[in-house]
């Protein structure tokens, strides 16, 4: 990040612009929604601007902005549209120590105006570092359909209130009270009744959170996908959003966990094979703490929660201590990683169940049904199975399963290093072993990728997908 997005106080403070055409005026019209002095330099200005002036929203000196002028102010932006009098203009703005904008010059200018989404005093500002100005406008332009055209009524009426807010606890009861403002009973009192309502509406609004009991926490059990974050489902988003905590594993990305609320409290509770871990009874006790201190609770997990994900076992602790919980599904990693290699996990004709498996360890094998596995379709989804891949072939070719089977690894399923690796049952193991597989890793036993020229469509730009052949 280059440039650094801040909100600064112009309010009595001096603005400088030199400059009285096409581009002046543009800027211009937005410094004038703000409660800045502005001074503008134009030997030849243009009518409008003359006019603004005359109404007293400007002052205007008809000659070149000069050395005298520039202490105190705030910014100057260089707006002639000429090359020799913007340089003359930023170089007595660089000797003053004022910041300074030259228009349509990203490269001598020490500030940028971003787009500008107004419903004041609400204001979004969209910047791309000038390098896609067009993209900022449509993002605006997606805000400006979005945003409620009274968002800023309703934020100047609640700033009004928020002295009389403040006798709710600090932290998540006064967040659901504006919540309620401003996406419940406010909203529905302004369409209802209009602006003359949202005094009273505040009134009983605050009156009835003052009533209600401690705000409880709660706990949502909430699956983050296979990894890429375009996979999460809308109300897992929603969530991060609202959270208090977020109690995540390892393997939810990064480019995810930046989408919970900025002052959530992130507790990485990750669980790595064979190494380092936070024991589940651990992460059932940090589950029930934050919520029983009145927390909101994301408990967010790879892919589903309900697939290979202990869920039963930190339901159980948040019933044992009352808390109330509710289950959020994700995309589990085996139809990331069938969607990967082109193919459906069950197909008419060829397979009509298929088995999830988990192969952390043997013991997860112990007990499974080999000789139905070992028939010809079958399919199934092996988790974890890269340390039991050779107990896993053992058994099935014991049991009948032919040695050609096809089983593919997928790495990574769904992110941009995605790895696809093709084998069969009887090179598994040396297959693994002489592969480069370090991530999680998806094996799908009776199903090979599908064949690439056979594709509808390209890949999309972001994948980096990699397929590998073994004989």
């Amino acid at each position: 990040m280059q440039h650094f997005p801040i909100f600064l106080d112009l309010k009595g403070r001096t603005v400088l612009l030199s400059g009285g055409g096409e581009a002046a005026m543009a800027k211009l019209r937005l410094l004038m929604k703000t409660e800045a002095h502005l001074v503008v330099f134009a030997p030849e200005p243009s009518d409008e601007i003359v006019a603004w002036a005359a109404q007293g929203l400007l002052a205007l000196h008809p000659r070149a902005l000069a050395p005298a002028d520039l202490p105190g102010a705030a910014l100057v932006y260089a707006a002639d549209e000429d090359a020799a009098r913007d340089t003359r203009t930023a170089e007595l703005s660089r000797a003053a120590g004022v910041l300074l904008n030259v228009v349509d010059d990203l490269q001598n200018s020490q500030f940028i105006t971003p787009a500008i989404v107004d419903r004041d005093p609400v204001c979004v500002a969209i910047g791309t570092e000038g390098a896609a100005p067009v993209l900022a406008r449509a993002i605006k332009r997606d805000l400006e359909e979005r945003l409620n055209p009274r968002l800023g009524l309703m934020a100047r009426i609640g700033k009004a209130f928020r002295a009389a807010a403040e006798a709710l606890p600090e932290g998540r009861p006064r967040r659901d009270f504006w919540s309620d403002y401003y996406f419940g009973e406010g909203l529905v009192a302004l369409d209802a009744e209009g602006e003359t309502a949202l005094p009273a509406a505040l009134d009983r609004m605050l009156d009835r959170h003052l009533a209600s009991e401690t705000s409880a926490g709660r706990v949502a059990l909430v699956g983050a996908g296979p990894g890429d974050p375009e996979l999460l489902t809308l109300k897992a988003r929603r969530l991060l959003d609202t959270a208090d905590v977020v109690i995540h594993d390892r393997l939810v990305p990064q480019e995810i966990l930046e989408l919970a609320r900025r002052e959530a409290i992130l507790v990485d509770a990750g669980k790595q094979g064979f190494g380092p871990a936070m024991t589940q009874e651990e992460i059932n006790t940090l589950i029930v703490r934050h919520a029983q201190d009145g927390h909101h609770v994301v408990r967010l997990k790879s892919g589903d929660p309900g697939v290979f994900g202990r869920l039963d076992e930190e339901l159980d602790a948040c019933d044992a201590a009352g808390i109330e919980w509710q289950i959020v599904p994700g995309l589990t990693s085996a139809a990331a990683a069938a969607a990967g290699i082109g193919q459906g996990l069950t197909r008419r004709g060829r397979n009509s169940a298929v088995r999830l498996l988990t192969g952390h360890d043997v013991k997860g094998f112990a007990e499974h049904d080999w000789r139905a596995l070992a028939r010809p379709g079958e399919v199934a989804a092996l988790y974890m199975a890269k340390r039991g891949a050779r107990f896993l072939q053992g058994r099935l070719l014991m049991h009948g399963a032919a040695p050609e089977t096809p089983v593919t690894i997928v790495e990574n399923a769904s992110r941009p290093d995605e790895q696809v690796i093709a084998t069969t049952l009887a090179a598994l193991p040396a297959t693994l072993e002489s592969g480069d597989v370090a991530g999680p890793a998806i094996l799908l036993y009776g199903l090979a990728p599908r064949a690439r020229a056979t594709a509808a469509a390209p890949a999309p730009a972001r994948s980096e997908t990699t397929l590998k052949e073994f004989a």
